[in-house]
Protein backbone atom coordinates (compact mmCIF):
# COMPACT_ATOMS: atom_id res chain seq x y z
CA UNK A 1 0.00 0.00 0.00
CA UNK A 2 2.88 2.45 1.09
CA UNK A 3 3.92 1.49 -2.30
CA UNK A 4 1.79 2.64 -4.58
CA UNK A 5 1.29 6.02 -2.52
CA UNK A 6 4.93 6.87 -2.94
CA UNK A 7 4.83 6.11 -6.56
CA UNK A 8 1.62 8.09 -7.10
CA UNK A 9 3.03 11.05 -5.53
CA UNK A 10 6.40 10.70 -7.91
CA UNK A 11 3.82 10.85 -11.18
CA UNK A 12 2.62 13.50 -9.77
CA UNK A 13 5.85 15.81 -9.31
CA UNK A 14 7.17 14.37 -12.70
CA UNK A 15 3.59 16.02 -13.99
CA UNK A 16 3.99 19.41 -12.30
CA UNK A 17 7.55 19.51 -13.54
CA UNK A 18 6.52 19.30 -16.96
CA UNK A 19 3.74 21.64 -16.64
CA UNK A 20 6.32 24.37 -15.32
CA UNK A 21 8.55 23.25 -18.68
CA UNK A 22 6.25 23.90 -20.94
CA UNK A 23 4.47 27.60 -19.67
CA UNK A 24 8.41 28.52 -19.68
CA UNK A 25 8.94 27.40 -23.42
CA UNK A 26 5.46 28.90 -23.73
CA UNK A 27 7.01 32.02 -22.40
CA UNK A 28 10.15 32.40 -24.53
CA UNK A 29 8.51 31.60 -27.43
CA UNK A 30 6.27 34.69 -26.78
CA UNK A 31 9.13 36.94 -25.99
CA UNK A 32 11.65 35.86 -28.79
CA UNK A 33 9.93 37.60 -32.47
CA UNK A 34 10.05 35.43 -35.10
CA UNK A 35 12.91 36.48 -37.49
CA UNK A 36 12.62 38.40 -40.48
CA UNK A 37 12.43 37.06 -43.89
CA UNK A 38 15.11 38.73 -46.34
CA UNK A 39 12.23 40.52 -48.06
CA UNK A 40 11.28 42.44 -45.13
CA UNK A 41 14.39 43.47 -44.62
CA UNK A 42 15.30 45.05 -47.93
CA UNK A 43 11.71 46.80 -47.74
CA UNK A 44 12.83 48.18 -44.20
CA UNK A 45 16.16 49.24 -45.77
CA UNK A 46 15.12 50.51 -48.66
CA UNK A 47 12.32 52.95 -46.99
CA UNK A 48 15.21 53.98 -44.40
CA UNK A 49 17.34 54.95 -47.45
CA UNK A 50 14.38 56.57 -49.60
CA UNK A 51 14.17 59.51 -46.69
CA UNK A 52 17.68 59.70 -46.56
CA UNK A 53 18.12 60.15 -50.33
CA UNK A 54 15.37 62.86 -49.78
CA UNK A 55 16.84 64.53 -47.01
CA UNK A 56 19.82 64.37 -48.89
CA UNK A 57 19.30 64.96 -52.32
CA UNK A 58 16.11 66.93 -51.91
CA UNK A 59 15.38 68.51 -48.31
CA UNK A 60 19.30 70.29 -47.82
CA UNK A 61 19.57 71.21 -51.05
CA UNK A 62 15.94 73.71 -50.85
CA UNK A 63 17.57 74.56 -47.13
CA UNK A 64 20.85 75.30 -48.27
CA UNK A 65 19.05 77.41 -51.16
CA UNK A 66 17.20 79.14 -49.30
CA UNK A 67 18.70 79.76 -46.33
CA UNK A 68 22.21 80.62 -47.85
CA UNK A 69 23.45 84.04 -47.15
CA UNK A 70 24.93 86.01 -50.15
CA UNK A 71 28.22 87.87 -49.77
CA UNK A 72 29.37 89.46 -51.98
CA UNK A 73 33.28 89.76 -52.42
CA UNK A 74 35.44 92.44 -50.78
CA UNK A 75 38.83 93.18 -51.43
CA UNK A 76 39.48 92.70 -47.40
CA UNK A 77 43.58 93.43 -48.01
CA UNK A 78 43.48 96.37 -49.94
CA UNK A 79 40.48 97.89 -47.79
CA UNK A 80 42.68 96.84 -44.65
CA UNK A 81 45.53 98.50 -46.16
CA UNK A 82 43.92 101.62 -47.03
CA UNK A 83 42.54 101.66 -43.34
CA UNK A 84 46.13 101.41 -42.36
CA UNK A 85 47.61 103.96 -44.33
CA UNK A 86 49.60 101.84 -46.53
CA UNK A 87 48.53 102.18 -49.84
CA UNK A 88 48.24 106.51 -50.03
CA UNK A 89 50.48 109.26 -47.50
CA UNK A 90 48.80 112.32 -48.43
CA UNK A 91 50.58 114.88 -49.95
CA UNK A 92 49.62 118.73 -50.23
CA UNK A 93 52.02 120.39 -52.81
CA UNK A 94 51.16 124.06 -52.88
CA UNK A 95 52.11 125.82 -56.06
CA UNK A 96 53.18 129.40 -55.61
CA UNK A 97 53.87 131.49 -58.33
CA UNK A 98 56.50 134.49 -58.15
CA UNK A 99 56.34 137.48 -60.20
CA UNK A 100 59.51 140.12 -60.45
CA UNK A 101 58.65 142.38 -63.19
CA UNK A 102 61.42 144.83 -62.54
CA UNK A 103 64.33 141.79 -61.65
CA UNK A 104 66.24 140.25 -65.20
CA UNK A 105 65.17 136.97 -65.97
CA UNK A 106 68.53 135.47 -64.42
CA UNK A 107 67.97 137.50 -61.17
CA UNK A 108 64.43 136.43 -60.85
CA UNK A 109 65.59 132.56 -61.61
CA UNK A 110 67.74 132.72 -58.90
CA UNK A 111 65.52 134.64 -56.37
CA UNK A 112 62.94 131.98 -56.97
CA UNK A 113 65.85 129.28 -56.30
CA UNK A 114 67.35 130.76 -52.81
CA UNK A 115 63.60 131.57 -51.84
CA UNK A 116 63.17 127.11 -52.28
CA UNK A 117 65.33 126.73 -50.13
CA UNK A 118 65.19 128.89 -47.53
CA UNK A 119 61.49 127.24 -47.95
CA UNK A 120 62.73 124.14 -47.33
CA UNK A 121 64.92 124.46 -44.25
CA UNK A 122 62.08 126.04 -42.55
CA UNK A 123 59.34 123.72 -43.57
CA UNK A 124 59.35 120.65 -40.75
CA UNK A 125 56.37 118.90 -41.82
CA UNK A 126 57.48 117.06 -45.56
CA UNK A 127 53.64 116.15 -46.37
CA UNK A 128 52.83 120.21 -46.76
CA UNK A 129 55.28 121.52 -49.29
CA UNK A 130 55.16 125.09 -51.15
CA UNK A 131 56.78 124.50 -54.76
CA UNK A 132 57.77 127.90 -56.35
CA UNK A 133 57.49 128.54 -59.85
CA UNK A 134 58.50 131.94 -61.70
CA UNK A 135 55.39 132.94 -63.20
CA UNK A 136 54.99 134.17 -67.46
CA UNK A 137 53.22 137.24 -67.94
CA UNK A 138 50.29 135.70 -69.23
CA UNK A 139 50.23 133.02 -66.65
CA UNK A 140 49.26 136.92 -64.23
CA UNK A 141 45.64 139.05 -64.59
CA UNK A 142 44.99 142.49 -62.83
CA UNK A 143 43.13 141.29 -59.93
CA UNK A 144 45.69 138.15 -58.87
CA UNK A 145 43.01 135.46 -59.41
CA UNK A 146 39.37 134.70 -59.39
CA UNK A 147 37.58 134.55 -55.62
CA UNK A 148 38.87 130.99 -54.69
CA UNK A 149 42.63 131.89 -55.87
CA UNK A 150 43.42 130.31 -59.73
CA UNK A 151 41.48 126.53 -59.09
CA UNK A 152 42.29 124.73 -62.08
CA UNK A 153 39.90 122.75 -64.41
CA UNK A 154 42.16 121.98 -66.22
CA UNK A 155 44.76 118.51 -65.65
CA UNK A 156 47.53 121.07 -64.35
CA UNK A 157 48.02 121.91 -60.51
CA UNK A 158 46.35 124.76 -58.67
CA UNK A 159 48.05 128.13 -58.41
CA UNK A 160 47.80 128.45 -54.56
CA UNK A 161 49.18 132.25 -54.57
CA UNK A 162 50.83 134.60 -56.62
CA UNK A 163 53.61 136.97 -55.21
CA UNK A 164 54.65 139.91 -56.81
CA UNK A 165 57.93 141.17 -55.81
CA UNK A 166 58.09 144.85 -56.29
CA UNK A 167 60.94 147.78 -56.29
CA UNK A 168 59.90 150.49 -54.02
CA UNK A 169 62.16 153.19 -53.25
CA UNK A 170 62.33 154.91 -49.63
CA UNK A 171 61.91 151.41 -47.86
CA UNK A 172 64.93 150.88 -45.39
CA UNK A 173 63.88 146.53 -45.19
CA UNK A 174 61.00 144.06 -47.38
CA UNK A 175 57.18 144.59 -46.36
CA UNK A 176 54.36 142.51 -47.03
CA UNK A 177 50.73 143.46 -48.17
CA UNK A 178 48.43 140.29 -48.81
CA UNK A 179 45.02 141.82 -50.91
CA UNK A 180 42.36 140.41 -49.02
CA UNK A 181 39.79 139.78 -51.55
CA UNK A 182 42.09 138.02 -54.13
CA UNK A 183 44.67 135.17 -53.53
CA UNK A 184 47.85 137.73 -53.84
CA UNK A 185 50.62 138.75 -51.96
CA UNK A 186 52.78 142.04 -52.84
CA UNK A 187 56.42 141.90 -51.25
CA UNK A 188 57.82 145.39 -51.34
CA UNK A 189 61.89 145.98 -51.40
CA UNK A 190 64.16 148.23 -51.47
CA UNK A 191 66.37 148.59 -54.08
CA UNK A 192 69.32 148.14 -52.50
CA UNK A 193 68.27 144.55 -52.04
CA UNK A 194 68.01 143.56 -54.91
CA UNK A 195 69.39 139.21 -54.70
CA UNK A 196 72.70 138.81 -56.86
CA UNK A 197 73.55 135.75 -58.38
CA UNK A 198 76.46 135.01 -56.30
CA UNK A 199 74.39 135.50 -52.55
CA UNK A 200 72.98 132.03 -51.49
CA UNK A 201 71.32 133.76 -48.86
CA UNK A 202 69.63 137.10 -49.95
CA UNK A 203 67.58 139.14 -47.70
CA UNK A 204 64.95 139.19 -50.01
CA UNK A 205 64.61 135.34 -50.19
CA UNK A 206 64.50 134.69 -46.31
CA UNK A 207 61.57 137.68 -46.04
CA UNK A 208 59.38 135.99 -48.39
CA UNK A 209 59.96 132.05 -47.14
CA UNK A 210 59.44 133.66 -43.91
CA UNK A 211 56.28 135.15 -44.95
CA UNK A 212 54.88 132.48 -46.84
CA UNK A 213 55.42 129.96 -44.06
CA UNK A 214 53.64 132.45 -41.64
CA UNK A 215 50.42 132.58 -44.17
CA UNK A 216 50.13 128.86 -44.21
CA UNK A 217 51.10 127.72 -40.11
CA UNK A 218 47.68 127.28 -39.36
CA UNK A 219 47.16 125.29 -42.29
CA UNK A 220 50.05 122.98 -41.96
CA UNK A 221 49.46 122.24 -38.10
CA UNK A 222 45.42 121.09 -38.85
CA UNK A 223 46.63 118.93 -41.40
CA UNK A 224 49.07 117.37 -39.14
CA UNK A 225 47.10 117.10 -36.70
CA UNK A 226 44.43 115.28 -38.78
CA UNK A 227 46.78 113.24 -40.29
CA UNK A 228 48.33 112.21 -37.42
CA UNK A 229 44.65 110.80 -35.93
CA UNK A 230 44.56 114.05 -33.33
CA UNK A 231 47.78 112.87 -31.57
CA UNK A 232 50.76 115.51 -32.40
CA UNK A 233 51.33 119.05 -32.82
CA UNK A 234 52.40 121.93 -30.63
CA UNK A 235 48.93 123.29 -31.43
CA UNK A 236 47.03 120.40 -30.88
CA UNK A 237 44.59 121.48 -28.26
CA UNK A 238 43.28 124.68 -29.73
CA UNK A 239 42.64 122.78 -33.28
CA UNK A 240 41.14 119.98 -31.53
CA UNK A 241 38.69 122.43 -29.83
CA UNK A 242 38.11 124.28 -32.93
CA UNK A 243 37.47 121.52 -35.05
CA UNK A 244 35.11 120.41 -32.66
CA UNK A 245 33.46 123.43 -32.79
CA UNK A 246 32.93 123.15 -36.48
CA UNK A 247 30.34 120.93 -37.97
CA UNK A 248 30.83 117.66 -39.82
CA UNK A 249 31.44 118.29 -43.18
CA UNK A 250 28.39 117.80 -45.64
CA UNK A 251 28.10 118.38 -49.38
CA UNK A 252 24.69 120.55 -48.68
CA UNK A 253 24.07 122.59 -45.50
CA UNK A 254 21.05 124.46 -44.60
CA UNK A 255 20.69 127.77 -43.17
CA UNK A 256 18.00 128.80 -40.87
CA UNK A 257 17.82 132.36 -39.74
CA UNK A 258 15.39 133.40 -37.40
CA UNK A 259 13.70 136.49 -35.66
CA UNK A 260 12.57 136.18 -32.14
CA UNK A 261 11.56 138.94 -29.69
CA UNK A 262 9.50 138.46 -26.64
CA UNK A 263 6.86 141.38 -27.27
CA UNK A 264 4.63 142.19 -30.37
CA UNK A 265 7.53 144.02 -32.47
CA UNK A 266 9.17 143.97 -34.60
CA UNK A 267 6.79 141.70 -37.28
CA UNK A 268 8.79 142.64 -40.12
CA UNK A 269 12.53 142.39 -41.11
CA UNK A 270 14.13 142.88 -45.15
CA UNK A 271 15.85 139.01 -44.53
CA UNK A 272 15.86 138.89 -48.45
CA UNK A 273 17.80 141.71 -49.35
CA UNK A 274 20.07 141.41 -46.15
CA UNK A 275 20.77 137.32 -47.45
CA UNK A 276 21.50 139.27 -51.19
CA UNK A 277 23.90 141.88 -49.48
CA UNK A 278 25.88 140.59 -47.20
CA UNK A 279 25.78 136.73 -46.84
CA UNK A 280 25.14 135.67 -50.99
CA UNK A 281 29.35 136.52 -51.94
CA UNK A 282 30.13 134.30 -49.04
CA UNK A 283 28.03 131.06 -49.88
CA UNK A 284 29.09 131.85 -53.95
CA UNK A 285 32.56 131.34 -52.56
CA UNK A 286 31.93 128.09 -50.95
CA UNK A 287 30.51 126.70 -54.09
CA UNK A 288 33.45 124.54 -54.97
CA UNK A 289 33.36 122.89 -51.45
CA UNK A 290 29.66 122.98 -50.45
CA UNK A 291 26.10 124.36 -51.09
CA UNK A 292 23.27 126.21 -49.52
CA UNK A 293 19.78 126.52 -48.93
CA UNK A 294 17.96 129.21 -46.38
CA UNK A 295 14.60 129.43 -44.84
CA UNK A 296 13.78 132.42 -42.60
CA UNK A 297 10.85 132.73 -39.63
CA UNK A 298 9.76 135.15 -37.27
CA UNK A 299 8.19 134.57 -34.00
CA UNK A 300 6.87 136.76 -31.67
CA UNK A 301 6.37 136.07 -27.67
CA UNK A 302 9.08 134.33 -27.44
CA UNK A 303 9.78 134.27 -24.12
CA UNK A 304 12.77 132.98 -21.95
CA UNK A 305 12.87 129.29 -20.47
CA UNK A 306 11.91 129.23 -17.02
CA UNK A 307 14.87 127.19 -16.22
CA UNK A 308 17.04 129.79 -17.82
CA UNK A 309 18.52 133.01 -15.12
CA UNK A 310 17.04 135.80 -16.04
CA UNK A 311 19.30 138.97 -17.14
CA UNK A 312 20.33 140.99 -14.41
CA UNK A 313 20.76 145.29 -15.04
CA UNK A 314 24.00 146.12 -14.47
CA UNK A 315 24.16 149.98 -13.39
CA UNK A 316 28.07 150.34 -14.28
CA UNK A 317 27.46 149.20 -18.10
CA UNK A 318 23.89 150.44 -18.43
CA UNK A 319 22.65 147.25 -19.45
CA UNK A 320 21.01 144.53 -19.14
CA UNK A 321 23.41 141.73 -18.83
CA UNK A 322 23.85 137.94 -19.75
CA UNK A 323 26.29 136.07 -17.60
CA UNK A 324 28.56 133.29 -19.88
CA UNK A 325 27.88 130.26 -18.22
CA UNK A 326 23.89 130.74 -18.29
CA UNK A 327 24.01 131.62 -22.22
CA UNK A 328 23.82 127.40 -23.03
CA UNK A 329 20.33 128.15 -21.32
CA UNK A 330 19.33 130.79 -23.93
CA UNK A 331 17.64 129.26 -26.74
CA UNK A 332 14.19 127.90 -25.61
CA UNK A 333 14.41 125.14 -27.06
CA UNK A 334 11.29 123.84 -25.95
CA UNK A 335 9.15 126.61 -27.71
CA UNK A 336 11.07 128.06 -29.96
CA UNK A 337 10.25 126.60 -33.13
CA UNK A 338 13.53 125.52 -34.27
CA UNK A 339 13.58 122.50 -36.20
CA UNK A 340 17.10 120.74 -35.73
CA UNK A 341 17.51 119.17 -39.45
CA UNK A 342 15.31 119.84 -42.27
CA UNK A 343 16.04 118.34 -45.59
CA UNK A 344 18.90 115.81 -46.07
CA UNK A 345 21.87 118.14 -44.95
CA UNK A 346 22.64 119.30 -41.46
CA UNK A 347 21.34 122.41 -40.48
CA UNK A 348 22.52 125.87 -38.81
CA UNK A 349 20.72 127.51 -36.95
CA UNK A 350 21.05 131.66 -36.84
CA UNK A 351 19.31 133.21 -34.42
CA UNK A 352 18.48 136.90 -34.07
CA UNK A 353 16.82 137.96 -30.45
CA UNK A 354 15.65 141.85 -30.25
CA UNK A 355 15.19 142.15 -26.63
CA UNK A 356 12.21 143.63 -24.61
CA UNK A 357 12.21 147.43 -24.68
CA UNK A 358 12.53 146.57 -20.17
CA UNK A 359 15.01 144.95 -20.96
CA UNK A 360 17.52 147.06 -23.76
CA UNK A 361 20.10 147.26 -24.38
CA UNK A 362 21.27 143.54 -23.27
CA UNK A 363 24.83 142.40 -23.59
CA UNK A 364 26.93 139.96 -22.20
CA UNK A 365 28.24 140.66 -19.13
CA UNK A 366 32.21 139.45 -19.62
CA UNK A 367 33.04 140.89 -22.76
CA UNK A 368 29.72 143.35 -23.41
CA UNK A 369 29.67 140.96 -26.64
CA UNK A 370 26.46 141.09 -28.43
CA UNK A 371 26.58 137.51 -29.91
CA UNK A 372 28.26 133.91 -29.44
CA UNK A 373 28.56 130.57 -31.49
CA UNK A 374 27.05 127.47 -30.12
CA UNK A 375 29.32 124.97 -31.14
CA UNK A 376 28.12 122.17 -33.73
CA UNK A 377 24.62 124.10 -34.14
CA UNK A 378 24.88 128.17 -34.34
CA UNK A 379 25.08 131.15 -33.72
CA UNK A 380 23.17 134.01 -31.12
CA UNK A 381 23.27 138.15 -32.18
CA UNK A 382 21.25 140.28 -29.68
CA UNK A 383 20.20 143.00 -31.60
CA UNK A 384 19.44 146.08 -29.47
CA UNK A 385 17.52 148.72 -31.92
CA UNK A 386 17.06 152.32 -31.36
CA UNK A 387 13.60 152.40 -29.07
CA UNK A 388 10.88 154.37 -30.83
CA UNK A 389 8.37 156.59 -28.99
CA UNK A 390 5.18 155.63 -29.16
CA UNK A 391 2.43 158.10 -27.92
CA UNK A 392 2.17 161.63 -25.57
CA UNK A 393 3.06 159.46 -22.53
CA UNK A 394 6.81 158.49 -23.06
CA UNK A 395 6.78 154.65 -23.55
CA UNK A 396 9.15 153.24 -25.90
CA UNK A 397 8.91 150.40 -28.03
CA UNK A 398 11.16 148.59 -30.53
CA UNK A 399 10.85 149.38 -34.16
CA UNK A 400 7.90 147.22 -36.47
CA UNK A 401 10.37 146.99 -39.50
CA UNK A 402 13.97 146.30 -38.75
CA UNK A 403 15.42 147.13 -42.37
CA UNK A 404 18.60 146.24 -44.66
CA UNK A 405 20.81 148.15 -42.47
CA UNK A 406 20.20 147.77 -39.10
CA UNK A 407 20.31 144.18 -40.09
CA UNK A 408 24.26 144.57 -41.35
CA UNK A 409 25.86 144.13 -37.48
CA UNK A 410 23.69 140.95 -37.46
CA UNK A 411 24.59 139.19 -40.67
CA UNK A 412 28.27 140.44 -40.50
CA UNK A 413 28.48 138.56 -37.50
CA UNK A 414 26.36 135.30 -39.09
CA UNK A 415 28.98 135.66 -41.37
CA UNK A 416 31.53 135.32 -39.23
CA UNK A 417 30.23 132.36 -37.59
CA UNK A 418 29.15 130.68 -40.12
CA UNK A 419 33.08 130.56 -41.34
CA UNK A 420 33.58 129.20 -37.84
CA UNK A 421 31.40 126.47 -37.91
CA UNK A 422 32.11 124.85 -41.56
CA UNK A 423 36.00 125.01 -39.98
CA UNK A 424 37.53 127.64 -42.33
CA UNK A 425 40.77 128.39 -40.15
CA UNK A 426 41.07 131.85 -38.61
CA UNK A 427 44.44 132.43 -41.07
CA UNK A 428 44.84 134.27 -42.99
CA UNK A 429 43.19 137.33 -43.74
CA UNK A 430 42.52 136.85 -46.98
CA UNK A 431 38.87 135.37 -47.54
CA UNK A 432 39.96 133.39 -50.76
CA UNK A 433 43.97 131.27 -49.05
CA UNK A 434 41.63 130.81 -45.95
CA UNK A 435 38.71 128.59 -48.42
CA UNK A 436 41.70 127.48 -49.83
CA UNK A 437 43.13 125.99 -46.63
CA UNK A 438 39.19 124.65 -45.95
CA UNK A 439 39.34 122.49 -48.97
CA UNK A 440 42.76 120.79 -48.25
CA UNK A 441 41.78 120.06 -44.60
CA UNK A 442 37.87 118.59 -46.18
CA UNK A 443 39.82 116.72 -48.48
CA UNK A 444 41.97 115.28 -46.21
CA UNK A 445 39.76 114.60 -42.96
CA UNK A 446 37.20 113.25 -46.20
CA UNK A 447 39.99 110.75 -47.23
CA UNK A 448 40.91 109.67 -43.73
CA UNK A 449 37.68 109.03 -42.82
CA UNK A 450 36.44 106.78 -45.79
CA UNK A 451 39.60 104.81 -45.58
CA UNK A 452 39.00 104.37 -41.82
CA UNK A 453 35.15 103.35 -42.57
CA UNK A 454 36.45 100.86 -45.30
CA UNK A 455 38.71 98.86 -42.37
CA UNK A 456 35.65 99.53 -40.10
CA UNK A 457 33.77 96.89 -42.84
CA UNK A 458 36.75 94.75 -43.28
CA UNK A 459 36.62 93.74 -39.89
CA UNK A 460 33.06 93.76 -39.27
CA UNK A 461 32.79 91.53 -42.47
CA UNK A 462 35.81 89.03 -41.23
CA UNK A 463 34.61 88.98 -37.14
CA UNK A 464 30.78 88.42 -38.87
CA UNK A 465 31.04 85.55 -41.21
CA UNK A 466 27.11 85.27 -41.13
CA UNK A 467 26.28 88.72 -42.03
CA UNK A 468 25.55 89.16 -45.72
CA UNK A 469 27.08 90.92 -47.97
CA UNK A 470 24.76 92.40 -51.25
CA UNK A 471 26.33 93.23 -54.80
CA UNK A 472 25.18 96.97 -53.97
CA UNK A 473 27.85 96.88 -50.93
CA UNK A 474 30.57 95.22 -53.01
CA UNK A 475 29.85 98.01 -55.71
CA UNK A 476 30.14 100.75 -53.37
CA UNK A 477 33.16 99.35 -51.99
CA UNK A 478 35.01 98.96 -55.58
CA UNK A 479 33.61 102.72 -56.41
CA UNK A 480 35.29 104.26 -52.73
CA UNK A 481 38.30 102.69 -53.39
CA UNK A 482 38.51 103.89 -56.77
CA UNK A 483 37.52 107.42 -55.59
CA UNK A 484 39.97 107.05 -52.62
CA UNK A 485 42.69 106.47 -55.51
CA UNK A 486 42.01 109.17 -57.41
CA UNK A 487 41.90 111.58 -54.14
CA UNK A 488 45.75 110.69 -53.63
CA UNK A 489 46.39 110.87 -57.20
CA UNK A 490 45.08 114.71 -57.02
CA UNK A 491 46.38 115.59 -54.07
CA UNK A 492 50.02 114.32 -55.24
CA UNK A 493 49.48 116.33 -58.50
CA UNK A 494 48.42 119.40 -56.81
CA UNK A 495 44.83 119.80 -58.27
CA UNK A 496 42.71 120.26 -54.57
CA UNK A 497 39.58 121.41 -56.25
CA UNK A 498 39.42 117.72 -57.96
CA UNK A 499 40.76 115.94 -54.60
CA UNK A 500 37.65 117.28 -52.85
CA UNK A 501 35.41 116.04 -55.14
CA UNK A 502 36.73 112.63 -55.39
CA UNK A 503 36.92 112.47 -51.42
CA UNK A 504 33.55 113.84 -51.21
CA UNK A 505 32.35 110.58 -53.46
CA UNK A 506 34.28 108.09 -51.35
CA UNK A 507 33.02 109.10 -47.76
CA UNK A 508 29.29 108.77 -49.36
CA UNK A 509 29.97 105.72 -50.58
CA UNK A 510 31.92 104.52 -47.95
CA UNK A 511 29.00 105.29 -45.64
CA UNK A 512 26.77 103.58 -47.97
CA UNK A 513 28.29 100.79 -47.77
CA UNK A 514 28.64 100.77 -43.78
CA UNK A 515 25.22 101.23 -43.32
CA UNK A 516 23.51 99.03 -45.57
CA UNK A 517 20.62 98.15 -43.88
CA UNK A 518 20.30 94.21 -44.45
CA UNK A 519 24.23 93.85 -43.13
CA UNK A 520 22.75 96.01 -40.48
CA UNK A 521 20.13 93.60 -39.44
CA UNK A 522 22.11 90.92 -39.46
CA UNK A 523 24.58 91.80 -37.39
CA UNK A 524 22.39 91.20 -34.09
CA UNK A 525 21.33 88.05 -34.98
CA UNK A 526 23.64 85.22 -33.76
CA UNK A 527 23.72 81.51 -34.16
CA UNK A 528 22.05 80.86 -31.14
CA UNK A 529 19.12 82.10 -32.19
CA UNK A 530 19.33 79.59 -35.34
CA UNK A 531 19.50 76.85 -32.86
CA UNK A 532 16.59 77.42 -30.91
CA UNK A 533 14.47 77.76 -34.07
CA UNK A 534 15.76 74.66 -35.82
CA UNK A 535 15.92 72.03 -33.08
CA UNK A 536 11.89 72.10 -31.80
CA UNK A 537 11.31 71.58 -35.93
CA UNK A 538 14.02 68.67 -36.57
CA UNK A 539 14.27 66.79 -33.33
CA UNK A 540 11.12 65.26 -33.55
CA UNK A 541 11.69 64.32 -37.14
CA UNK A 542 15.72 63.54 -36.95
CA UNK A 543 15.78 61.28 -33.68
CA UNK A 544 13.76 57.80 -35.53
CA UNK A 545 15.80 58.68 -39.04
CA UNK A 546 19.16 58.60 -37.07
CA UNK A 547 18.34 55.67 -35.11
CA UNK A 548 17.01 54.06 -37.92
CA UNK A 549 19.90 54.76 -39.76
CA UNK A 550 22.32 53.46 -37.01
CA UNK A 551 20.37 50.11 -36.89
CA UNK A 552 20.63 49.58 -40.15
CA UNK A 553 24.33 50.04 -40.65
CA UNK A 554 25.09 47.80 -37.43
CA UNK A 555 22.67 45.31 -39.38
CA UNK A 556 25.17 45.81 -42.49
CA UNK A 557 28.26 45.63 -40.19
CA UNK A 558 27.54 42.45 -38.61
CA UNK A 559 26.59 40.83 -41.41
CA UNK A 560 29.69 41.73 -43.24
CA UNK A 561 31.46 39.91 -40.43
CA UNK A 562 29.48 36.91 -40.63
CA UNK A 563 30.48 36.27 -44.44
CA UNK A 564 33.98 36.63 -43.12
CA UNK A 565 33.82 34.27 -40.16
CA UNK A 566 31.73 31.87 -42.93
CA UNK A 567 35.19 32.85 -45.82
CA UNK A 568 37.48 32.22 -42.85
Amino acid sequence: MMDKIEDHESRHSSTSLKSVDNADNQTSAQRVPPPETPEAIQTRFRVIAAFWAVIIFLGFPIWWKTTSIYRAHLPIQEMTEWSEGKICRPVFPLEIQIAAPALQLTESQHLVRTTQHALDDLNEFAAHHLRLKLANATDLSDSGGPVLGGQNTGDGPDTALTVRVLSEDGLSSPRSELHAETTQLDIFYPPSQVPVPSSSNPALSVFIAEELQRLYSEEKATIAYILSGGTSGPDAESISRRLRRSMKYADTYHLSFSLFTPGAAPTSWDIEAAVQEYLAPLLFAFTPISNFTIDTQVQMYATFSPMAPPPVFDEVESAWTLKKEDLSAFINAAEWPLNPSIGNGPTLNFVLYVPDPSQSPMVVKENRASSWIIPQWGGVFLLNPPLETTDSSGSRTNPAHLSQDSLRPAFMTFSHQLLTLLGTPATPSSLPLRLQSLIRVRAAALLLSASSTMGSLARLTESLPSIPIPATVAASVAKTLSQLSATCSHLREGRFGAALASARIAESEAERSFFEKSMVGQVYFPDEHKVAVYLPLLGPVGVPLIVGLMKEVKRLVAAWKARRLSKA
